[in-house]
């Protein structure tokens, strides 16, 4: 049975109404580039006039109602369990996956109030310096206005920034990063541009210590905890034969095409990437060996099976509650040395 425009907003401003109850009335409109979900509402299950239809080109139903949704409930939690640790999170699609998947904040919101700034497909380059996103470095500000509740701040960033598009050519960077297939099945190191890859990593080096710099000049700030982390072993895509079909993106959305344009075969490939995940880790620990309040959350082998994944870069409900079981050892264990919980 259809509704009225009207009524799917009240649906869609009511946090007690489930992601599955919205999917009804929409259809996933599927990414390009960094990963942006949107969703389209289903005509034949929402009645809308031609204002409304203007009106919901504007607000892109995603995103947007995935944090205001979220912002709603946070409220909700700080009065409703005033006992909980409070937090903030600011990121990309895995701590902010717009009504498809339980991502690791909607895991995590069972045991923390935590207030998410966290978009799809964003990256550090726009959370940071801008001008993307008009609010830039919101996380500071998230954090100065809750500096006398804040236990600690979860950042997800530079997945984007390495496999989104290049914004100037429109080229993925990873195919950007990688060389084509030499024919050694076996060399990693040399399918790697070593000057492309090490500009991105000193960026992201850059990034991270701005992110912490900011945080450590407010006094209120200087000791909470920073929760880091450099992703898990991605899958690429396995053509045809991938079990994985999802509905929000092509199989090879960002990992399959650039290693494609390379000629660089799947087995190979995630060795490349995995090996590049693990250079950012090691940029991580750095980062954690210069501030002992920065937490480098190893989330490496939490999904270690095709099955844990929806897509290339993305968890299922169940593999991100297992990236989030690893978030929640590290932040309990975290407060407990803080003092703020026993």
């Amino acid at each position: 049975m259809s509704i009225t425009y009207d009524e799917f907003l009240k649906k869609v401003r009511d946090p007690s109404c489930s992601e599955e109850e919205l999917l009804k009335y929409c259809d996933v409109v599927p990414s390009s580039g960094a990963f942006d979900i949107q969703f389209r509402i289903k005509p034949d299950m929402v009645e809308m006039s031609e204002e409304d239809e203007q009106l919901e080109n504007a607000l892109q139903i995603g995103n947007w109602a995935a944090r205001i949704r979220r912002n709603w409930r946070f409220k909700d939690a700080m009065k409703d369990h005033p006992e909980r640790p409070m937090l903030v999170s600011e990121g990309d699609s895995w701590f902010q996956f717009p009504i498809l998947i339980d991502d690791v904040i909607d895991h995590l919101s069972d045991h923390y109030n935590i207030y998410s700034l966290g978009a799809a497909g964003d990256t550090a380059q726009n959370m940071i310096y801008g001008p993307r996103r008009a609010r830039r470095r919101e996380y500071l500000t998230a954090l100065k206005e809750y500096k006398d509740k804040v236990s600690g701040f979860l950042f997800s960033a530079a997945g984007n920034d390495v496999i989104g598009e290049d914004p100037d050519t429109g080229v993925p960077v990873l195919q950007n990063i990688l060389r084509d297939f030499n024919g050694d099945i076996n060399d990693v190191a040399g399918h790697i541009d070593r000057a492309a890859f090490d500009e991105k990593l000193s960026f992201l080096k850059e990034a991270y210590e701005r992110v912490v710099s900011d945080i450590r000049g407010v006094p209120e700030l200087l000791n909470m905890p920073v929760f880091v982390h450099g992703y898990d072993y991605v899958f690429p895509s396995q053509g045809a034969s991938d079990p994985r079909n999802p509905i929000h993106a092509a199989r090879d959305e960002w990992l399959g095409q650039p290693l494609a344009e390379r000629n660089i075969p799947t087995s190979l490939g995630r060795r490349i990437i995995s090996s590049m995940l693990d250079e950012l880790y090691d940029m991580l620990n750095q980062l954690a060996a210069d501030d002992a309040n920065v937490v480098v959350v190893d989330c490496r082998e939490a999904m270690p099976d095709l099955t844990d994944w929806v897509d290339e870069i993305h968890g299922t409900s169940d593999g991100f509650g297992k990236v989030a079981a690893r978030f929640k050892l590290a932040i309990d264990q975290a407060l407990v040395d803080q003092g703020a919980v026993s």
